[in-house]
């Protein structure tokens, strides 16, 4: 099945390009399912890479997914226009009142700030909570990771000395938990990030799991509440040149940045990347939608409210 999506979303033709199957809202529309509903809290500066990105994943699954796009109300972005945010995206105001099977939300360019000294630290904080009562699984990712995993378990982050910038090699300690179906004993996740959070701190919160970890960048990703909610502290929906824009940005910005490790062909930034983690990507996002979204959400979407902590069974 493909994503539904909204109408005329840039997205729609960067994939179809790829051959991946979109529908607009209007074709879904003749279709008698009940989609899984999925809301993108994207906190990303350039929006419409990160929506191409996370649809790119969503994709490749046969459910249906219908996907909402959130923005924050206390927050201007300036890198995508205000006539794009008005066309795709709603407001939180617009959509606490609904329930979602999944949520996502993104990083965000703002790691260096203590968390109460982001301008919109306190409308985040009511998302966050807002999350727990109205959908089924969500996901964290980078910042948003690290935000959540501070304001529900106090888990601080810290500075690191230089950029945790690269594709990094992960084990998984659980390989029966059921968001690794299908793993290899290794995986790569990309990671592009200025701090980090210490395992020491987490393994204090009986509420909290480690799913899988790396010798190089540390924690990788954490899980509360049974699947209710999941922490990535990389970025396992970037495309293949992410990192290679990201590195010659700063370049050209002349900041302090190293070579992307593991990343370019014989690390020369001349040669092409070498793609080591997108089918573990679409693996993961797939394997949370199956076992924690679609097999876990009510059909009457007023009872995730009462969903308790996700008990999933193993092989």
């Amino acid at each position: 099945m493909p994503v539904n999506i909204p109408n005329n979303l840039p997205a729609i033709e960067i994939l179809k390009k790829e051959n991946i199957f979109v529908m607009s809202q209007l074709r879904a529309n003749e279709q008698d399912i009940r989609p899984l509903r999925v809301l993108i809290l994207n906190l990303m500066p350039i929006k419409i890479t990160t929506e191409t990105d996370l649809i790119r994943l969503l994709s490749n699954n046969p459910l249906q997914v219908e996907i909402d796009f959130l923005k924050l109300e206390t927050h201007t972005s300036r890198n995508t226009s205000e006539e794009h945010l008005e066309m795709f995206y709603k407001n939180f105001t617009e959509v606490k009142e609904d329930y979602y099977d999944g949520m996502i939300i993104t990083g965000a360019p703002v790691e260096l700030y203590e968390f109460k000294d982001v301008t919109y630290w306190p409308e985040i904080s009511e998302i966050f909570d807002w999350a727990r009562t109205h959908v089924t699984s969500t996901l964290y990712i980078c910042w948003a990771a690290q935000a959540a995993l501070y304001h529900f378990y106090g888990v601080n982050k810290h500075p690191l000395p230089e950029k945790m910038f690269g594709i990094f090699k992960h084990v998984v300690h659980d390989k029966k938990f059921p968001l690794f179906r299908g793993f290899d004993d290794e995986f790569y996740i990309p990671h592009s990030r200025h701090t980090t959070i210490n395992r020491e701190e987490i393994v204090l919160h009986e509420g909290l799991k480690i799913l899988s970890e790396s010798d190089e960048s540390g924690v990788g990703i954490v899980t509360s509440r049974g699947g209710r909610e999941f922490y990535l502290t990389g970025h396992s929906e970037y495309a293949p040149n992410t990192l290679h824009y990201e590195y010659v940005r700063d370049v050209e910005k002349n900041l302090p940045i190293k070579l992307p490790l593991n990343y370019y062909k014989n690390d020369n930034p001349e040669n092409p990347p070498i793609v080591r983690w997108s089918g573990h990507g679409n693996l993961l996002f797939n394997n949370w939608l199956n076992y924690f979204v679609y097999q876990e959400t009510p059909y009457d979407k007023t009872k995730i409210k009462d969903l308790g902590e996700i008990n999933p069974k193993k092989e």
